[in-house]
C-alpha cells in the first residue's frame, strides 16, 4: 500500500467555498472561505503566463500596498503577459499563516501556468515575501522585493545568497526606519537598497519611481535562465 501524497498548501486552507467575480477586463476578485479564515484575492491574470508576481500587505492587511502601488503594478505587469496576485491575509499580524497565504497563492497561480515567482511584501509583508521565498528554491523564486520592510521575521534572507534582492525605504519612516532594510540586507549579504529621501512607511509620492524601476526589474529577473 503507497503513502498518501503530501498535502499542498491549497489542501491545508481546508477551504469549504470560494467564489470569484470579474471586476473589469483583468480584474478579479476571488474570496476562499477557509477553516482558518477568509482569504481573498484579487487577480491581474495574463494569458498562458509562466511568470508572475505576489504581492502582500502590512500587519493590518489590506490589497494596496504602500501608495497603492500593488493596483497600479498589478495593471501595468498584466499588460506586459505578467500574471499577477494580491493578497488579503486570513490572519494578519500571524507570520505563519500570512507566509502559508502567500505559497498558496503561488500554487493557484501555478495551475494557471505561472513557472516563475517574484514576491513583493510591503511593511511586515517585507517578513512574509522573505519567508515565502526561503520555502522554495531560486528556480521557483528567483527575486524577492521590499518596501519599508521591518527586520523581525527576515533572518531566513540568509539563505537567499541565490536571489535577487530589492529593498525600497524611505528616509522619514516613522514606524520603521531605514536601518530595518539595511539589516535585512545585511542578513541576507547583498541586494539593493533604494533610500528614497522625504518618503515616509507608505512611500505613497515615490509610488510613480517605485513602480517604473519595478517594471524594468521584474521582467529581467523572471526572465530566467
Amino acid at each position: 500500500m503507497s503513502d498518501a501524497e503530501p498535502s499542498t498548501p491549497v489542501d491545508d486552507l481546508r477551504i469549504m467555498a470560494g467564489d470569484h467575480v470579474v471586476l473589469a477586463d483583468g480584474l478579479e476578485h476571488h474570496e476562499m472561505y477557509t477553516m482558518g479564515g477568509l482569504l481573498s484575492l484579487i487577480m491581474h491574470p495574463a494569458d498562458g503566463h509562466e511568470p508572475a508576481v505576489v504581492m502582500c500587505g502590512g500587519a493590518m492587511g489590506g490589497l494596496l500596498g504602500g501608495g497603492g502601488l500593488y493596483h497600479e503594478l498589478g495593471n501595468r505587469l498584466s499588460a506586459i503577459n505578467i500574471a499577477a496576485a494580491r493578497v488579503s491575509y486570513r490572519e494578519p499580524n500571524n507570520l505563519g499563516r500570512c507566509t502559508h497565504d502567500v505559497l498558496a497563492t503561488m500554487q493557484l497561480l501555478a495551475r494557471r501556468g505561472a513557472r516563475r515567482f517574484v514576491v513583493i511584501g510591503h511593511s511586515f509583508g517585507g517578513a512574509v515575501a522573505i519567508q515565502a521565498a526561503a520555502s522554495m528554491n531560486a528556480d521557483l523564486v528567483p527575486g524577492v522585493v521590499t518596501l519599508a520592510t521591518q527586520s523581525a521575521g527576515c533572518e531566513p534572507a540568509e539563505t537567499l545568497h541565490d536571489r535577487t534582492l530589492l529593498f525600497f525605504h524611505g528616509t522619514n519612516d516613522q514606524i520603521l526606519p531605514h536601518a530595518s532594510s539595511e539589516m535585512v540586507r545585511m542578513l541576507a549579504g547583498h541586494g539593493e537598497l533604494v533610500l528614497l529621501p522625504g518618503e515616509d512607511h507608505l512611500l505613497k509620492a515615490a509610488m510613480p519611481e517605485i513602480a517604473e524601476r519595478l517594471l524594468t526589474w521584474i521582467p529581467e529577473v523572471l526572465k530566467g535562465p
